[in-house]
């Protein structure tokens, strides 16, 4: 950086630039509770004034449709909340209802409509939204939050095992545009997230399990032990035994918090992601199943399509692939779905239209994780078509065959 500008210097229209450099640190806790709602159990206040601890905090709650069908009693227990605590909260308004999944976030007309009504309601930077719901709404509320005063604050309360083992925690955000998944968005960290065991006991079977793809995920490519853990566990969480499932959350979500305090890149500005091993097949499974896939099913397709085609390329060996396919089997996965075989008029697989996605979004380098062995993952920067076709066949000869 260069010293005080002089006159000679300002006149000199070929000076050297002014480099302008600062770090900004963030930090958000990860809480892990039951009852958040309950008058006596203080997270949430705590989560609310924790930089501010003797200003009256001003929140608005955002709840997904769903939730407030299977828990009727939740907004009543936001507003008695509310009461308990009224000498340190100020309620907005009464809970906001909006739909969730992943057709929330289609479009721009959820966003717009909720931007407008945190300009109504005068929602500043010293207010917090309070996102309660499934990974999807997460990410479009999450997304209404960072562009409004260009940023509000945000508290995650995820309310799937998904969203609370791997997107609730994480700092992006985002909404589907253009027929791209996550096309617009932000890196914004929350500022507080509230995991609440209690919540996941609405969710269906089929939402509850599929929040192990990414538990699995993160073991593959960061820790063996979690790895052996889960496969030891496997029944116990295919029955959604309670304590074999809260420990799978914590320890997936200390992971995940791991790299992005560590892993040199939470913003992605580089050309890897490592979180995102199987991913690259899975967003495109997911707009080719128009969406009838949940995330969680597409992600533990795309992890064994990659597991099997990291042993074809000789990076992992063979019976390293058939261990990960076989434990995703157990906790309850089918690894086949049609949209793995549909073509283009060109005759090429669909799927591979999302490796050019990814391409694009990373910046137009191709960088995607592969395996190199149970809890290591290594990056690659082209993917052999051929080879990812016969990992395909494989695939759904597997399926064919049980």
């Amino acid at each position: 950086m260069r010293g005080r500008v002089t006159e000679a210097d300002a006149a000199d229209s070929l000076g050297g630039p002014y480099v302008q450099r600062f770090t900004v640190e963030y930090d958000y806790p990860v809480y892990f509770t039951e009852g958040v709602f309950q008058a006596s159990n203080l997270t949430l206040r705590e989560a609310l004034s924790r930089r501010e601890p003797v200003r009256v905090q001003r929140f608005l709650p955002v709840v997904e449709q769903a939730l407030l069908h299977l828990r009727p009693d939740l907004a009543a227990a936001i507003l008695s909340y509310a009461d308990a605590h009224a000498e340190a909260l100020e309620l907005a308004s009464p809970p906001i209802s909006l739909p969730g999944g992943e057709g929330a976030k289609n479009g721009q007309r959820a966003v717009r409509r909720l931007q407008h009504r945190l300009l109504e309601l005068g929602i500043d930077r010293h207010s917090s939204v309070v996102a309660i719901g499934g990974g999807a709404l997460l990410d479009m509320v999450g997304f209404v939050a960072a562009t409004v005063h260009r940023g509000v604050r945000l508290i995650r309360v995820p309310t799937t095992v998904l969203a609370q083992d791997d997107s609730g925690i994480g700092v992006k955000n985002g909404v589907n545009a253009f027929g791209i998944k996550n096309f617009l968005g932000t890196f914004a960290p929350p500022f507080a997230v509230i995991n609440d065991f209690d919540l996941l006991g609405t969710l269906p079977d089929r939402d509850r399990r599929a929040g192990y793809a990414e538990a699995v995920k993160v073991a593959l490519i960061r820790d063996a032990a979690f790895f052996c853990w889960l496969e030891q566990a496997a029944d116990r969480l295919a029955a959604f035994e309670p304590s074999a499932v809260t420990y799978l959350i914590r320890r997936c979500a200390e992971l995940h918090m791991r790299h992005i305090a560590f892993g040199g890149d939470p913003f992605e500005t580089g050309s890897a992601r490592p979180l995102d091993f199987g991913h690259w097949a899975a967003h495109k499974l997911e707009s080719l199943s128009r969406h009838a896939l949940r995330h969680g099913e597409a992600v533990a397709i795309g992890v064994a399509l990659d597991s099997r085609y990291s042993a074809q390329c000789g990076l992992l060996p063979a019976h390293c692939a058939e261990r990960v396919c076989r434990l995703l089997e157990r906790l309850g996965f089918r690894l086949w779905h049609a949209g793995l075989a549909r073509r283009n008029r060109d005759g090429r697989l669909k799927i591979f239209d999302g490796l050019r996605e990814f391409r694009e979004h990373l910046g137009g380098d191709l960088t995607v994780t592969m395996l190199a062995d149970i809890g290591k993952g290594m990056e690659v920067h082209a993917v052999d078509e051929g080879g990812m076709a016969r990992a395909i066949t494989w695939l759904n000869h597997r399926d064919a065959a049980r």
